[in-house]
């Protein structure tokens, strides 16, 4: 089901012309999400038992709790659902003792780097870019325009 809200998330990009043809298709694997689950790093938001609406997928990177995707169903959109998994990641973050959530986003895209920056993430200037995030940007010009993206940080409170 998760990959499901993935898929259909990905397709508010269609227009935007930042993903091209193939990446609009792609996906969480299944095996991935599994794992992430079974290791605490997902959190979802339900309608219901059962159904997600939308998730939050979390890595350890570099001292940072690292949002690898966020992702809501567009029919539940706009309804603070993004919101409210950003703030239980900054729980999560907390529980594991990292003062930091990291994420590389679109810059302007209204529900990326905009959305973000009402959340209090900040944008990380070239020079602040640790070397996994540079091997992660290399990655992700491999199918998208990282020219347009940013990484972004925002500190949590007292541990």
């Amino acid at each position: 089901m998760l990959i499901e809200v993935d898929l259909a998330a990905g397709q508010l990009f269609a227009p935007t012309g930042l993903i091209q043809g193939e990446a609009l298709n792609d996906h969480v694997p299944q095996t991935v999400f599994e794992q992430a689950i079974a290791a605490g790093d997902v959190v979802k938001v339900h309608e219901g038992p059962g159904v997600p609406l939308g998730f939050a997928l979390v890595s350890h990177r570099g001292g940072t709790l690292y949002l690898d995707q966020l992702s809501v169903h567009p029919d539940h959109g706009r309804k603070g659902l993004g919101a409210a998994l950003i703030q239980r990641v900054f729980q999560v973050a907390k529980q594991r003792k990292l003062r930091l959530v990291t994420l590389s986003t679109f810059r302007d895209v209204p529900w990326n780097g905009p959305f973000y920056r009402k959340l209090g993430f900040r944008e990380l200037a070239r020079k602040e870019l640790a070397d996994w995030m540079l091997d992660l940007e290399k990655i992700q010009a491999l199918s998208l325009d990282v020219s347009k993206r940013c990484f972004v940080a925002r500190k949590i409170g007292w541990l």
